[in-house]
């Protein structure tokens, strides 16, 4: 593969994750989808993957690649975990799901009641066909890794 083909998948890698923050961005700002935390946790690879693009394409660092495998798996998985968490498979971080209140005095009740999440991590805002945000961005982030595995293996 020559050095131009390399930095073009590169580029595109870039974009693509550059396009899925601004996609979360018009789901949050234009249409009106608050995230919830899991969500904002699978915004931060991506930010990561712009910056490594940006560096693979100023240094022409091939090896910078690996890292961008990494944010997207890393992202992938948060996504996955999170799909599941929306599903009711498995529970979420308590910070941003419901919770059990038994056991709890009007004091406990009342401060777990004022520091809750506006935003539930464990109900679907949105869907598309069957999918949500989370398992989109589980998919692409997996398809953007292959990317990243692609640049980072190809010999020239």
């Amino acid at each position: 593969m020559s050095e131009m083909t390399r930095q073009r998948a590169t580029l595109l890698l870039t974009l693509a994750s550059l396009g899925m923050i601004l996609a979360a961005w018009g789901f949050q700002y234009i249409g009106g989808y608050a995230p919830c935390k899991m969500c904002y946790w699978q915004r931060y690879p991506h930010f990561a993957a712009i910056l490594i693009g940006g560096l693979a394409l100023a240094l022409k660092a091939r090896a910078l690649a690996w890292l961008g495998v990494v944010a997207m798996l890393t992202t992938a998985g948060i996504g996955i975990f999170h799909s599941g968490v929306e599903r009711k498979l498995w529970e979420g971080p308590t910070s941003c799901t419901s919770s059990s209140i038994g056991g709890l005095n009007t004091d406990e009740l009342f401060n777990q009641i004022m520091n809750a999440p506006l935003v539930r991590c464990d109900e679907i805002p949105w869907q598309m066909l069957g999918f949500t945000m989370a398992n989109l961005n589980a998919l692409a982030s997996l398809a953007f890794a292959a990317g990243w595995l692609w640049v980072a293996l190809k010999k020239d």
